[in-house]
C-alpha cells in the first residue's frame, strides 16, 4: 500500500485492445446497412454552374443521390459555428454559412458536393463517377495575409478583405502599451509562424446513421469525444429538430481525436439525412486520404511579438499581432482557438502593459479548429 509519485497505475483497457476486441464504429454491426461515398471537390474555389446525377441514379445498387439542392428543397440548416465573439467596434463577428453539401459555390479542395447511397461501397463509388459537374473556377487563396490585401479572392460577398473577426483582447491596455514603448530602452520584436497541422488519428472519422422506427427518430454512431457536443447543434441548428429527437452514440473505443472528433462534421448531417430518408443503416467510413482533405486541422497562425525593455533589460510592455487562419469556414470553435490562446502569451513573466489583436481570415482551405491542447501550443 504506497501512494506518491511513480505509483503505478492499473490499466484494465489493455487485454482488449491487444487482442483485437475493441469495438470501434466501423465495427459496429448493422443487418441491411447501405454504404456512402462522399463526392468531394476537387478544385480550391468554384462556382457551381450545374449538377447532373441522372445517369448514377439509375446505376445498379444506387438508393440516392443527394446535392445541395436537395439540401435547400429539405431545408436544412448550416453546419454551425457556436463561438460567439466581438470585434474591437463592437460589433458581433461574420458567419460562414457552411452547408453540408455544397450549394452554389465551393471553397476548399475536398468539400463535400454531393453524397451517393448504394448497396455497397463500390457501388457507391462507381455511380460518383458518373456524376457530371460543371464548374466555374475562381481565384483561390491559401494564405492569411494574403488573403487579407487589396484585390485578394472573396470567399464570401459579405466578408470585406475576408477579415472574419477583428479582436482585441479584453484585458489589453493600448494607452498603457503606448506609454511603456515610448519609454522603451530597447524593442525586441519576433515575427513567427505557426504552420498548420494535419490530423492523422489512429481511427479514420466514420459516422453511422440509423432509423429508429419504435421512437420515429434518427439515431447517429459515431467516434466522438462527446455524444452531446454532436448531438445537440446537428438536431437544433442542422436537422431542426428538438435535440431529444435524436439520439447519438459513441462506441466503447474511439481511436484518437484530440479536438478534431469534437464536433459536428458535414458527414455526419448526411449519414442521418439519408438514414431518415431511406428508413434503414447507412454507413460512413473515411480513408486517409479523404481525412487529409475534410478533418478539421489545427493551428495556422501568423504573430508579429514586440516587446518593450528597460535599460536593465526588464520588461515593461507587450504587443501582439496576430493574423489566423480560419479556413473556408468557421468551425464549430473556429473564433475561440485563436483569440483565447493569447491569454497566455506572457507566460509568467510580469509584464506591466499588454496590448493584443487578433484577426481572423477564411481562405480556401480546410476548416480549422480545436486539435491537440488547442488554445496553448498557438501562443507564443
Amino acid at each position: 500500500m504506497k501512494f506518491g509519485v511513480g505509483q503505478p497505475v492499473r490499466r484494465f483497457e489493455d487485454q482488449t485492445l491487444i487482442t483485437g476486441k475493441g469495438r470501434y464504429t466501423d465495427d459496429i454491426p448493422f443487418e441491411n446497412a447501405a454504404h456512402a461515398y462522399v463526392l468531394r471537390a476537387r478544385v480550391a474555389h468554384a462556382n457551381i454552374r450545374s449538377i447532373d446525377a441522372a445517369a448514377a441514379r439509375n446505376l445498379p445498387g444506387v438508393l440516392l443521390v443527394l446535392t445541395g439542392e436537395e439540401v435547400k428543397t429539405d431545408g436544412l440548416g448550416d453546419v454551425p459555428c457556436h463561438a460567439p465573439l466581438n470585434n474591437k467596434d463592437g460589433s458581433p463577428r461574420h458567419d460562414t454559412p457552411r452547408p453540408a453539401l455544397a450549394v452554389g459555390r465551393v471553397r476548399h479542395l475536398g468539400q463535400p458536393v454531393a453524397v451517393v447511397v448504394a448497396e455497397t461501397l463500390l457501388q457507391a463509388q462507381d455511380a460518383a463517377e458518373a456524376i457530371e459537374i460543371d464548374y466555374e473556377e475562381l481565384p483561390a487563396v491559401a494564405d492569411a495575409r494574403a488573403a487579407m490585401e487589396r484585390g485578394a479572392p472573396q470567399l464570401f460577398d459579405g466578408i470585406p478583405n475576408n477579415v472574419v473577426f477583428d479582436w482585441d483582447n479584453d484585458t489589453s491596455d493600448f494607452a498603457a502599451t503606448d506609454a511603456a514603448f515610448a519609454k522603451a530602452a530597447h524593442v525586441t520584436t519576433l515575427e513567427m509562424i505557426n504552420n498548420r497541422v494535419v490530423v492523422n488519428s489512429m481511427e479514420p472519422r466514420n459516422a453511422i446513421g440509423d432509423w429508429d422506427a419504435a421512437t420515429e427518430r434518427p439515431v447517429l454512431y459515431t467516434g466522438t469525444q462527446g455524444s452531446h457536443f454532436v448531438r445537440d447543434p446537428l438536431a437544433e441548428a442542422v436537422l431542426k429538430v428538438p435535440k431529444e429527437k435524436l439520439r447519438v452514440v459513441t462506441p466503447p473505443n474511439v481511436g484518437g481525436g484530440f479536438g478534431m472528433k469534437a464536433f459536428v462534421y458535414p458527414e455526419q448531417v448526411l449519414v442521418v439525412w439519408a438514414a431518415g430518408k431511406l428508413k434503414r443503416p447507412v454507413r460512413w467510413q473515411s480513408d486517409r486520404s479523404e481525412g487529409f482533405i475534410s478533418d478539421n486541422q489545427g493551428r495556422d497562425h501568423f504573430t508579429r511579438a514586440d516587446l518593450a525593455l528597460d535599460e536593465k533589460g526588464k520588461f515593461l510592455g507587450l504587443r501582439v499581432s496576430l493574423i489566423a487562419n480560419v479556413g473556408a469556414y468557421l468551425s464549430p470553435m473556429g473564433p475561440f482557438i485563436p483569440t483565447r490562446s493569447t491569454d497566455l502569451v506572457s507566460g509568467l513573466y510580469t509584464t506591466p502593459a499588454i496590448a493584443i489583436n487578433v484577426q481572423g481570415a477564411c481562405t480556401d482551405t480546410v476548416p480549422r479548429c480545436a486539435y491537440r491542447r488547442a488554445a496553448r501550443p498557438e501562443a507564443p
